[in-house]
């Protein structure tokens, strides 16, 4: 009896995401004809049509979504076999692959890897950064082992770990006047004044939510991808922004910007791993949240730290556009 092979389920997984042979090859590493032969071949053992062929589109069909969807999972346990056999020796060594947001990788990351490479040296490490919807759906799909990003994340499979508490201060364009040893209130951030990222960061749901759900009207044609772009864009007077603490030490050297703290109780993400419930690397994990957390414990800058002064704990003031 002819059986299929796990090469061919993740063959076919990428071709169902991908819905095209050639990107579905590259993601996984072979030539679009050894992709194709093992698809046909696939379909042969099973007995159905996995595929619609069109001369400009490729659809799955029925069958074929339910087999996408089944291979998946099965693809899935098969890496936590793998992962299994692994954890019965040292705690973090060997491969182990990490997703991380934007608006975490390159503020946390150098802290991290000295650490983590101190403490355990035999790990290998496979950092990949995209939004946090991508990797949650990688880390479903397998194809991560653990993420690091802004909690809570939804999915009744999956296991989280709260690592720190990292408060949101609000980044304005410093004036003569400005004393940045008053306290903000998150209700009276105007709209038209707020510059947040482009639709799918997380970091952009998280403060409209701050904000009292308020819509950005007077900027309704602005969406950056990156926080070094938004900061430009308050230095130079175009509006405010709120940002993680976490970012202040890379994202505020200009002079033209302050970090205003908000009245209590403050604003803040809680940032944290999350893993498959089904994966049997927790120890792993719980180890790589200790080397996190570790990390940073190292100061981080406070509002007014451009001039040295300190945030007044009582006062309130009123940001406008």
């Amino acid at each position: 009896m002819t059986m299929i092979t796990l090469r061919q389920l993740r063959y076919f997984e990428a071709l169902s995401r991908h819905l095209h042979f050639g990107r579905a090859a590259n993601a996984v590493a072979v030539s679009q004809p050894a992709l194709s032969m093992q698809i046909r071949e696939l379909e042969a053992t099973l007995g159905v049509a996995l595929l619609e062929r069109r001369p400009n589109a490729l659809r799955l069909t029925a069958e074929g979504r339910e087999i996408a969807r089944r291979a998946r999972s099965i693809l899935s346990e098969a890496r936590d076999l793998v992962d299994y056999g692994r954890s019965t020796g040292e705690v973090l060594s060997g491969p182990l692959s990490l997703g991380i947001i934007p608006s975490i990788a390159p503020y946390l990351l150098p802290r991290i890897l000295p650490a983590l490479n101190r403490a355990h040296p035999r790990v290998e490490l496979q950092v990949r950064e995209t939004l946090t919807h991508s990797l949650v759906q990688e880390l479903v799909q397998g194809d991560l082992d653990v993420i690091l990003a802004a909690l809570p994340i939804a999915g009744a499979d999956l296991e989280t770990l709260p690592l720190f508490q990292d408060r949101f201060l609000l980044a304005v364009q410093s004036t003569d006047d400005l004393d940045e040893r008053l306290r903000v209130d998150p209700a009276t951030v105007e709209g038209s004044a707020l510059l947040l990222l482009e639709e799918g960061h997380c970091l952009r749901d998280q403060a409209l939510n701050y904000c009292e759900g308020l819509r950005p009207s007077g900027r309704a044609g602005f969406g950056a991808t990156s926080l070094s772009t938004v900061m430009q864009m308050v230095a130079a007077g175009y509006g405010v922004t709120l940002l993680p603490e976490l970012c202040a030490s890379v994202e505020v050297r200009d002079d033209r910007v302050a970090l205003l703290r908000f009245a209590d109780p403050q604003p803040q993400r809680t940032v944290g791993l999350a893993w498959r419930k089904s994966s049997p690397r927790g120890h792993d994990f719980a180890a790589l949240g200790a080397c996190i957390t570790a990390a940073t414990e190292a100061p981080t800058i406070a509002a007014g730290a451009g001039t040295g002064r300190q945030p007044d704990d009582t006062a309130v003031i009123r940001i406008d556009a």
